[in-house]
């Protein structure tokens, strides 16, 4: 009987690409451990049932679901039906915040919530075909139009009915104060981190680049993630150092350095804070890790990411 086939980061996963819209459409495969990375992740239910271990909560997800959660914390994709097939993609915060949310609804998927709105029609599978297709096609124009038309079907969710998940008294309230003037600015604080973060840079250097002042930098960015900027940067790293840390060749030292983390020490900090074990652990931990014997879950539609 065929081992079962688990998603592992790996040197093209989402991981990997932090900076990346990538869209996908396929059958995914379990995860055996928690993964995370630093998009704003889509979720469109074409087939069969879904079911995510999230940060503090757990959700399960139905065909016809649309949902948003942020990859920025750690989550796992732990149980699925056998005929599962799933479409959507990963925003990065530059895309996320050009979105035309509510700005609660913004700021609780970003401190830990999920969004799931069963407001879909026969349309939405139709079109995250489409525009998978079109991310995947080469043409720069087509991939163009994919991202511009699934940033506003994300924008139409305002709309209609939807969830919250784990409920709004239990999501860190959003903090008061943000303005018009935040988005922009949080879009162009991205911008410089997404093109730099494998460099040494401070919270100087992006206020600059955003032309505003550190200390207001700090606040609006704190205000609209939840997150320091300190903390972003970091995930950046570590979302890339998560990739990297699997491949067989790779030395610790040496992913943390690749990754921007300026000594071993800062880096096995940071990574224990978000996953909860030291980066040598981790890696043993999803290598050693035996595989259960069921049949393997094919991807029927393109790369896994």
């Amino acid at each position: 009987m065929a081992q079962r086939a688990y998603y592992e980061p790996g040197t093209n996963g989402v991981e990997r690409l932090p900076t990346e819209l990538n869209m996908f459409h396929a059958s995914p495969l379990l995860m055996r451990a928690p993964h995370w990375h630093a998009q704003v992740e889509v979720n469109y239910i074409v087939k069969g049932w879904a079911h995510y271990r999230m940060s503090g909560h757990e959700v399960r997800f139905a065909a016809g679901d649309l949902a948003l959660f942020w990859g920025g914390l750690p989550h796992c994709l732990d149980d699925a039906s056998d005929d599962l097939v799933y479409a959507g993609g990963h925003l990065p915060l530059v895309h996320f915040f050009r979105l035309r949310l509510p700005q609660d609804v913004q700021s609780k998927l970003m401190q830990g919530a999920t969004l799931v709105t069963h407001a879909t029609d026969a349309s939405d599978p139709l079109n995250f075909a489409r525009w998978n297709e079109y991310a995947r096609s080469g043409d720069p124009m087509k991939a163009s139009m994919a991202v511009d038309e699934l940033l506003l079907r994300i924008e139409r969710i305002r709309f209609d009915a939807y969830t919250l998940l784990p409920g709004a008294a239990d999501v860190v309230s959003a903090v008061d104060g943000l303005d018009h003037h935040s988005s922009p600015i949080v879009v162009r604080i991205c911008e410089f981190i997404t093109d730099n973060f494998r460099e040494e840079i401070d919270s100087s250097d992006i206020a600059s680049a955003a032309d505003i002042h550190p200390k207001y930098a700090m606040n609006v960015f704190k205000k609209s993630t939840g997150m320091t900027l300190n903390d972003y940067v970091n995930l950046m790293r570590l979302s890339y150092a998560q990739a990297l840390l699997i491949q067989d060749e790779a030395n610790v030292l040496q992913v943390a350095m690749d990754s921007g983390f300026g000594s071993l020490s800062a880096f096995n900090k940071s990574f224990r804070k978000i996953a909860g074990m030291s980066p040598t652990d981790f890696r043993r931990e999803l290598r050693c890790r035996p595989s259960t014997p069921v049949a393997v879950r094919a991807n029927a539609f393109g790369p896994i990411n």
